[in-house]
């Protein structure tokens, strides 16, 4: 089932999945043209906080979760970037170090474009610029509508909204009509929501109870997402 009328979700997705999407060929050939193909296993570091950026990532397949990590050592996640993403551009273009950090949700395989290519690409093509100003003008908007949202409501609307995003991301090649199964460990769910492990464990029972989900294993799947979306009391 689309979201469309029922749930905002463009104002939790960065849309860098259009930023190659239809690409002029030759600017398309050029960027790719040193690019290289690595596979990450589930769990695989791409790049940490802090490092110096060589290049930009995109994701062919799988998914991947960027987050900061508090002074507890805590991880906040704040996106879910998965295929078609781009991650890691935003350091290059503002020349400095990754302010965030990129790990892979599940076995995934991303292609490395070296900063020589993007750069000279970006050089040469006003439609690439004009790509990448609206989606960084968008991700703002994406990130302030995160911060509000998550500051002020309560955690069971926050692990709600988690799951609707989710649901989202795990869409890509499933079935049209079929329910959505989210498989990703509830610690992630925990550091998207801001909240404790403990508490996503007592909301899943409580929406499993209310048939809004199911679940097998650390699998979610959910059979309703207009009552989710209710839960979410999001307007």
């Amino acid at each position: 089932m689309s979201l469309q009328g029922i749930f905002p979700i463009d104002r939790w997705d960065f849309n860098s999945h259009t930023i190659l999407t239809d690409l002029p060929e030759e600017d398309y050939t050029l960027l790719m043209a040193h690019a290289r193909d690595d596979k990450y296993k589930k769990g695989e570091i791409i790049f940490r906080e802090g490092a110096k950026p060589t290049g930009i990532f995109y994701i062919k397949s799988g998914m991947v979760k960027k987050y900061k990590i508090d002074n507890t050592g805590k991880e906040h996640i704040f996106y879910v970037a998965n295929a078609g993403e781009l991650l890691g551009y935003h350091s290059v273009l503002a020349s400095e170090c990754y302010p965030d950090a990129a790990t892979t949700i599940e076995d995934s395989v991303i292609s490395f474009i070296p900063v020589d290519s993007f750069l000279t690409v970006l050089n040469r093509s006003a439609e690439l610029s004009r790509r990448l100003l609206k989606t960084l003008s968008h991700e703002f908007g994406v990130l302030i509508n995160n911060i509000s949202v998550f500051a002020q409501r309560p955690v069971r609307e926050r692990v709600a909204i988690s799951l609707i995003i989710l649901r989202e991301k795990f869409k890509h090649g499933a079935e049209a009509g079929t329910p959505i199964t989210i498989s990703i460990s509830r610690d992630n769910i925990a550091n998207m929501a801001g909240t404790t492990r403990e508490n996503v464990t007592r909301f899943i029972t409580e929406f499993k109870n209310e048939n809004i989900i199911e679940t097998q294993g650390r699998k979610i799947i959910i059979m309703d997402v207009k009552k989710l979306v209710a839960v979410s009391n999001y307007e």
